[in-house]
């Protein structure tokens, strides 16, 4: 019995697919916590204080 490529393809993003996307996930969902992101993360916090005039 052969596989169609449909099928292969199916079964490889039901398994792999999924795998990458959990990683992907973890990844994206855990990038603002490292420990270098700290600074561009207050600033991204607090840009909506800053006013035209300010200086930076």
């Amino acid at each position: 019995m052969t596989h169609s490529t449909y099928e292969t393809l199916r079964h490889l993003a039901d398994s792999w697919g999924l795998a990458a996307m959990l990683v992907m996930w973890l990844a994206l969902g855990l990038w603002p916590f490292r420990p270098g992101a700290r600074h561009r993360n207050e600033n991204a916090a607090n840009i909506i204080f800053k006013d035209e005039n300010d200086g930076e």
